[in-house]
């Protein structure tokens, strides 16, 4: 049943209000870009806003002079003219001629100003996302949803903002040209203003649905994206090259990536194809509106000779540029809409909350230990967990001591580690410094007072007197603490070896780089770890990459290095472990067993059960 003429304006007029209230929830977007654009260049803002305004006024002058021009000329005798006829023209021609040029210069002048401003402001926008994606709570990396920010934040951050500023530039510039061209059309009347106006209305529905179509699929398809750049790196990343090759994954992984690109490549298409379609009804429309608005002005010309030739010229160019401007200028709209709505996800994920930096009166971080670091009644569960990681956990590292924590995987170690430096706070109980909760330091004096040797340590891409000053950025200058560090953790033999000692470069990421062996980079990261004079050492797995030799080397040197300060270890080897003051055994997230090596030996439990089969396996 076809619907009658009034439900389907109805309709349209339910469409494009709908359209309207989705748009203008974007544009609160438009001033906070601005405000980042301003903050990032605000001298070449300040002229790019000057040169769009000269040349949205320029085209004008240009079509008004035109007219002028045209009239003057059609004054002049048809047999010829003389020098003095000819005077009045010529400073028409000259200032016609005077705005073509201003219009060439002030372009160049803006791709000069449009380039040093737009990679100003990426970099001021790409550090926002880096400096949010280090401050955002630790938890959010456990969610995949973040990741879909994330992405889509660093594909947006880039561009989306200057192609913003493009896009309201050129609609500012579209938008004084136009407003001038129908202030020429004026003195005939409201028809042909109100028939340029009209003949936009089919192009703008086609352009809000087709934007707001193409970032509802960009979100959607998010997911998809991250799956190509994953198949991407495990398709060219070096550390799963061996594997890959050695088990003949490729054409799996190359079909998985063909299948996807294929999927969101047919998605785009179809957007494309329905969007070409619908640009060419509305096109058709908007050429009906300007056949009938310019028959009319014909009809006036020629039947009432109300016109004459100078006004028909300047009205014929500006009904002609207006269309042109018009088309333009809806183009710059959408391009305004789909940049705000995707810039929305910008926002979005630089709204999301940080890591609390603590209270506002922080307690100070002890420079030394007195009492130890105390974990009561101690309950964590991760965000996508359904079971506790760490449950009721009773823990005491004492003060000045080594402590050691042995257990299978999975057995809640490595979790204390991220409790104790506060990337989570428990879900129940407390955990103390010297009888302090770690919610009353200030995050950053907390993290300050540790040096936390991660059980996948970072390989920077840096020399090596660079890795391993990473551990503090205050005695990076100093290079003596550096070469140091490299004693105590017996770093400092391989890099002997190496043909620019500490100058050398690290990893292959870049030319001249040299890799070093999984045991040599624990090295370097147990000596970056051991610079950072922190009263606290947290442990995770040190020696788990060293041989024998390797590890009894390390155990000689660690116990002066580790005199006076609190020590956890967390490890597997129980030649490790033995070296400590007091070892505790946890299982399931709770502590089983407690005590020294010997003790523990000879209570017969699980810690004597997995020492025996270890060394028997020797």
């Amino acid at each position: 049943m076809t619907p009658s003429p009034g439900a389907a304006a109805r309709g349209a007029i339910a469409f494009l209000a709908a359209r309207r209230r989705r748009a203008l929830r974007q544009l609160p977007y438009v001033p906070r870009v601005l405000g980042l654009i301003r903050a990032a260049a605000p001298r070449l803002t300040f002229l790019w806003a000057a040169v769009m305004v000269a040349l949205g006024i320029l085209p004008a002058v240009t079509v008004a002079l035109t007219g002028r021009l045209v009239d003057a000329l059609s004054t002049l005798p048809a047999g010829g003219a003389s020098e003095a006829a000819l005077r009045p023209v010529a400073p028409i021609a000259l200032a016609l001629l005077g705005a073509i040029v201003a219009t060439a210069v002030l372009e160049a002048v803006l791709r000069v100003v449009r380039t040093a401003q737009a990679g100003l402001v990426q970099d001021h926008i790409g550090g926002l996302v880096y400096e949010q994606s280090a401050a955002v709570g630790f938890g959010f990396y456990d969610s995949p949803a973040y990741y879909d920010r994330l992405h889509r934040a660093r594909s947006n951050a880039g561009q989306r903002p200057t192609a913003l500023l493009e896009s309201l530039g050129g609609f500012l510039r579209s938008a004084i040209a136009f407003a001038a061209m129908a202030g020429l059309l004026a003195p005939l009347g409201p028809v042909l203003p109100a028939a340029l106006a009209l003949s936009a209305l089919p192009a703008l529905v086609v352009v809000l649905q087709h934007r707001m179509r193409m970032h509802r699929w960009r979100v959607e398809a998010t997911k998809d994206e991250r799956r190509t750049w994953y198949l991407d790196w495990l398709l060219t990343d070096r550390k799963a090259a061996a594997e890959i090759r050695s088990l003949g994954l490729g054409p799996h992984f190359r079909g998985a990536f063909q299948r996807v690109r294929a999927r969101l490549r047919g998605q785009h298409v179809a957007l494309v194809r329905d969007h070409g379609l619908a640009q060419v009804a509305a096109s058709g429309a908007s050429l009906v509106i300007a056949a009938a608005a310019l028959w009319w002005l014909l009809g006036r010309a020629v039947m009432s000779g109300q016109v004459g030739l100078g006004q028909m010229t300047t009205a014929f160019l500006a009904f002609t540029q207006g269309q042109r401007l018009l088309g333009t200028l809806l183009g710059y709209l959408g391009d305004i809409y789909e940049n705000s709505l995707y810039i929305g996800d910008l926002f979005e994920f630089l709204a999301l909350p940080r890591e609390a930096p603590g209270p506002e009166r922080p307690e100070p971080m002890p420079t030394s230990l007195c009492d130890g670091i105390r974990f009561e009644g101690v309950r964590f569960r991760y965000p996508t967990s359904r079971g506790d990681a760490v449950a009721d956990l009773d823990l005491t590292i004492a003060a000045g001591r080594i402590t050691a924590l042995v257990g299978t995987n999975g057995a809640g170690k490595s979790t204390l580690i991220k409790l104790l430096c506060r990337m989570y706070d428990p879900d129940d109980g407390r955990i103390t410094v010297d009888g302090v909760d770690l919610r009353r330091f200030g995050l950053a004096d907390l993290r300050r007072g540790m040096t936390i040797l991660f059980q996948e340590p970072v390989h920077y891409a840096e020399t090596v007197a660079d890795n391993i000053a990473f551990g503090d950025l205050d005695a990076a200058h100093d290079q003596r603490a550096v070469e140091a560090a490299a004693r105590a953790a017996g770093a400092d033999q391989p890099v002997a070896h190496l043909a620019d000692g500490y100058a050398t470069l690290l990893g292959t990421w870049f030319e001249g780089g040299t890799d070093l062996s999984v045991g040599e980079w624990q090295r370097i990261a147990l000596a970056r770890a051991f610079l950072r004079q922190a009263p606290i050492v947290v442990l995770d797995e040190p020696t788990s990459a060293m041989d024998a030799w390797a590890e009894a080397d390390w155990l000689a040197r660690f116990g002066a290095l580790a005199a006076g300060r609190t020590v956890l270890i967390i490890t597997h080897r129980f030649t490790t472990a033995m070296h400590a003051d007091a070892i505790h055994v946890m299982e399931g997230g709770r502590i089983v067993e407690s005590g020294d090596h010997a003790a523990l030996v000879a209570a017969g439990g699980r810690y004597a059960a997995a020492w025996r089969a270890q060394m028997e396996g020797r």
